[in-house]
């Protein structure tokens, strides 16, 4: 009575009646190579889909992993003066080692945890770029990362532990002068050549009331330093190859 009871629970309930259908079909592949995919005819095989290959889980895999990533590529630097640039075909161009230098400048300042990227963090982005021309200027005249490092936490202090930096720490109202300074000296110059971690450092140099000015000062940086590198970079053009 019991086994009549549960078989006639079996037919009557539909879940089990397809289980029971579908697993008297045989199938010729595993369940998870089944595939949406139109099927390719093939001379020698007749018809083929490709998608249950066995290989195709390690392919899909490869693929994925030769896939192309997109990166946007940063072309050019923060101004709070578009009236510098009067058209693509004389806008200025940074140089990659002055895009870097930015780069390391913005950084730094997450790492010392402060919410603005200022002329100090700048002064440090060129130092951590490590192979411009000014970079090598500023090390053999003794101003190294490490010197820049502590005065920097003399004059700005040290910020709050649990206190986290945005991704990109806005500029200061003087870093973003610096910046728009850099410009500025590229364009005097005729616009010939591209704007380089010296329009940089001589930019940060002009905003005298700043931090990094005043980190410079005290680490023995000079308006005659400043003439001198101006001078070294006006005679090769700025390069700093």
């Amino acid at each position: 009575m019991a086994a009549h009871s549960s078989c006639n629970f079996a037919l009557t309930n539909p879940i089990i009646s397809q289980i029971d259908s579908f697993s008297k079909k045989k199938l010729s592949v595993p369940l998870y190579f089944f595939s949406t995919r139109k099927a390719s005819t093939n001379p020698w095989l007749g018809v083929v889909d490709s998608s249950l290959s066995l290989s195709s889980p390690v392919s899909a895999l490869q693929s994925n992993r030769r896939r192309r990533i997109h990166k946007s590529v940063v072309s050019s630097l923060p101004t709070a003066n578009p009236d510098l640039v009067v058209s693509d075909a004389k806008k200025p161009k940074w140089s990659w080692r002055a895009i870097k230098s930015f780069a390391m400048g913005e950084l730094e300042a997450r790492k010392l945890k402060y919410p603005n990227t200022g002329t100090e963090a700048l002064l440090m982005g060129i130092l951590i770029e490590g192979t411009s021309f000014t970079s090598k200027f500023l090390r053999a005249n003794k101003i190294m990362l490490y010197k820049v490092r502590e005065e920097t936490v003399k004059l700005l202090g040290k910020a709050d532990m649990y206190f986290f930096s945005p991704e990109h720490p806005p500029l200061t109202e003087d870093a973003q002068r610096a910046l728009d300074s850099a410009l500025d000296q590229n364009l005097k110059a005729g616009g010939i050549g591209e704007v380089m971690p010296a329009h940089i450092l001589l930019g940060i140099w002009s905003e005298v009331e700043s931090p990094g000015h005043k980190i410079l000062a005290t680490l023995g940086f000079t308006d005659e330093k400043s003439k001198e590198l101006e001078s070294f970079a006006s005679e090769s053009g700025f390069l700093d190859e």
